[in-house]
């Protein structure tokens, strides 16, 4: 199942807030490119009935079934890029960018 960390649903939350989307999901998609990486895209949505709806970290979720696939068992992070470069990144073991995070 996908994952969201606490640091990441905090700045969901607060980018609902600013773009004025609080109560919507986030929806989450994500597209095998050829060299075998992932691309990554989200953005807040109202949910279908067809989507998968589930509630990770207080941020409710949704993804279409046919991104299931690459986004199981992946997390959702916030995290300092560079020194005052936060930015949000996905960790997936099935992506070919992986790269396993380093206990600091």
């Amino acid at each position: 199942m996908f994952k969201v960390t606490p640091r990441a649903a905090e700045q969901v939350v607060a980018a609902a807030e600013q773009g004025g989307t609080s109560g919507m999901a986030l929806r989450l998609a994500a597209q095998q490119r050829p060299d075998g990486s992932i691309d990554y895209r989200m953005g807040f949505d109202e949910g279908t009935e067809d989507d998968i709806h589930f509630s990770c970290e207080g941020v409710q979720v949704v993804i279409a079934p046919e991104y299931v696939p690459l986004l199981d068992q992946a997390t959702l992070d916030f995290v300092e890029i560079e020194a005052g470069d936060f930015q949000f990144i996905f960790l997936n073991p099935k992506d070919t960018a992986y790269v396993e995070p380093s206990e600091n």
